[in-house]
């Protein structure tokens, strides 16, 4: 039971702050080194507890996690170099990338490209119809009404993470009820 709430408590940490950041970038286009530290803090504690008390079948190898934080860093970051991505956003990506490894990849990126690209549809909304009369000075909103052609990619982040948990796994009631079993 122990184990179960350190790896729902580490989860939920891990997503709530994905969703803090996400609202952060909906506000103001930015985005908080802290918020990428705590889900990979939350990670470390979570990944370490389950090593430590032998439920190494809850997390792939270590290997897989890191490599797969590094193909994410690594593809963020030339983005970054060429304008496409923010710092934050790259950073964000590969916490989360951390916490799915190589096996989660695949469905973390796509569902990050997917509402990345529904994102900048709406953004292209904003600017040619400027629906949303007044809003928030610095908001995403205010930005893109305003001209800028800018996407709160940490939505698009957040929302990958969140789908790639659940499809690989981490709220699978097989693997929630195995913590109870074991």
């Amino acid at each position: 039971m122990f184990l179960l709430v350190v790896f729902l408590l580490c989860v939920f940490v891990a997503l709530g702050t994905g969703a803090l950041a996400a609202w952060s970038d909906i506000k103001g286009l930015t985005i908080e080194n802290f918020y990428s530290v705590i889900v990979i803090v939350s990670f470390v504690v979570c990944f370490a507890a389950m090593w430590i008390f032998g439920r190494n079948d809850v997390f792939f190898s270590p290997v897989s996690h890191l490599l797969g934080a590094l193909i994410v860093f690594g593809v963020t970051a030339a983005m970054f170099a060429f304008g496409a991505l923010g710092a934050a956003d790259s950073k964000l990506a590969t916490a989360f990338a951390l916490w799915v490894g190589l096996r989660g990849l695949f469905p973390f990126l796509f569902y990050m490209t997917l509402a990345g690209g529904l994102l900048a549809l709406v953004s292209l909304a904003l600017q040619k119809w400027t629906p949303i009369k007044a809003p928030k000075e610095g908001s995403w909103i205010a930005r893109v009404q305003g001209g800028e052609s800018k996407v709160p990619y940490g939505v698009a982040i957040f929302i990958g993470a969140l789908v790639s948990f659940v499809k690989i796994g981490y709220f699978d009631g097989e693997v929630l009820r195995s913590f109870l079993l074991k």
